[in-house]
């Protein structure tokens, strides 16, 4: 499999409704993990809804350089684990994604031993993986880090309890992945529970683990040996939710199939608060649309089931044309309003204070050049440019690719006015 890399812009083309129907794509960050969960693993595992992105592909790059073998097709990823010998994270591809610190669990538990250089992806804050290493550090591994690796080794695998600080994701995913080879009772306290990582408790399940959850306490009874699975990714909310701003937004009336309305339900609150209008179908669509102009906001990221950080940018694109003045705190993450100043760029009046933006609507956003600062804010500043007057060029669209299958195709079937063009 070869690595595709992104070096693109956008021509956005603003003026047009989005309507019509799309399907929205399998989650990204719920592939992923599931990903990393072959290497618990000797035996095949199928993965079906699986979206073809630049981190899934960089993930199956990943696996295959640790030993396995992998084919990718239309949504279906078949890894074959039983050649995994080494323990050691190739630096070239972990730096290219957060994700790749998740191979850290499986490869502990796998062979007592693992070497994963430090993670890079968006940046949007320090993101520090400190809670991870506590967890495996609680469980008994030995951890050094030097020369921009983490080394940890373990003696032998036993249960222990763990309480998390702070509810993360990624570190929840690792000490799962890592529990679910732990044979007597592991208890977690203060888990995520995103859909994301219960669609992972699913797919441990299937491989032989017995994850129980009550609150945001989960017991693990793991096994030494686990088997594959076959299972299917969950819908991307997060897309979803970013195609249904686009339909408030532009004014639009879009039907959205594949998608998981309980899922999204802080996201569906908010945007029916500013204006838009949600309705579930018999056939398990949704149908999104707006009555009347932009309502203002104020929202707060928080963790789920709360609203999400990953849809901040997208609803500040949103209110930058609300009938009146709106609030986001980011509760999340540091450092995650950098595209506030490109939405500035378009006529947007936003400003920033700490943690906190201030959103001033105003009637009409412009045509211009900005760049994009991470992934979803990527996302924000191409509906914005669907609803400025003029063209919009959007540059360093690999922040997209890493997270949005084929997001300009989608939205030209919508009837968007998108054109993606190679940089000189």
């Amino acid at each position: 499999m070869k690595l595709q890399l992104t070096n693109a812009y956008l021509l956005v083309e603003g003026g047009r409704p989005l309507e019509g129907e799309v399907t929205v794509s399998g989650a990204k960050n719920s592939a992923l993990p599931l990903l990393f969960a072959t290497l618990l693993t000797d035996r095949p595992c199928l993965l079906e809804g699986v979206p073809d992105l630049l981190d899934v592909r960089n993930t199956l790059l990943l696996l295959e350089e640790l030993g396995a073998e992998t084919y990718f097709n239309d949504g279906r990823v078949l890894v074959d684990p039983s050649s995994v010998r080494s323990y050691e994270a190739p630096q070239h591809l972990i730096r290219l994604m957060r994700a790749g610190v998740l191979c850290m669990g499986p490869l502990l538990g796998r062979f007592k031993r693992a070497r994963v250089p430090l993670p890079g992806g968006c940046s949007i804050g320090a993101r520090p993986i400190d809670q991870h290493l506590k967890f495996f550090e609680r469980a008994g591994a030995s951890i050094e880090v030097k020369e921009g690796f983490v080394e940890l080794s373990l003696k032998e695998k036993k249960p222990v309890e763990f309480t998390f600080e702070l509810v993360t994701v990624t570190g929840t995913e690792n000490a799962l992945l890592y529990a679910a080879t732990v044979e007597g009772e592991t208890v977690i306290k203060n888990v995520a529970l995103e859909p994301e990582v219960l669609d992972l408790i699913e797919a441990l399940k299937k491989m032989g683990a017995e994850v129980e959850l009550d609150g945001r306490t989960a017991v693990v009874y793991g096994k030494e040996r686990l088997d594959g699975f076959t299972h299917r990714v969950i819908p991307d909310r997060i897309e979803a939710g970013t195609l249904m701003v686009g339909a408030v937004l532009t004014g639009g009336r879009v039907k959205l199939r594949n998608v998981k309305p309980e899922h999204l339900t802080a996201v569906i609150n908010k945007l029916e608060l500013a204006g838009g209008k949600v309705e579930k179908l018999d056939d398990g669509s949704v149908l999104v649309y707006r009555e009347g102009r932009i309502r203002p906001l104020e929202l707060e990221t928080e963790v789920y089931p709360g609203f999400p950080t990953d849809m901040q940018a997208q609803f500040m694109a949103l209110l930058a044309l609300a009938d009146g003045r709106s609030v986001i705190k980011e509760k999340i993450f540091e450092n995650r309003f950098r595209h506030a100043q490109e939405l500035n760029r378009l006529g947007a009046r936003i400003t920033v204070r700490g943690n906190a933006a201030f959103i001033e609507g105003v009637k009409q956003l412009w045509g211009a050049e900005v760049f994009s600062t991470d992934l979803r804010a990527s996302a924000a500043l191409v509906l914005a440019g669907l609803v400025a007057r003029g063209v919009t060029v959007v540059r360093d669209v690999y922040h997209l690719d890493r997270g949005y299958e084929k997001f300009e195709e989608k939205l030209r079937s919508l009837g968007a006015r998108v054109e993606r063009l190679p940089e000189h």
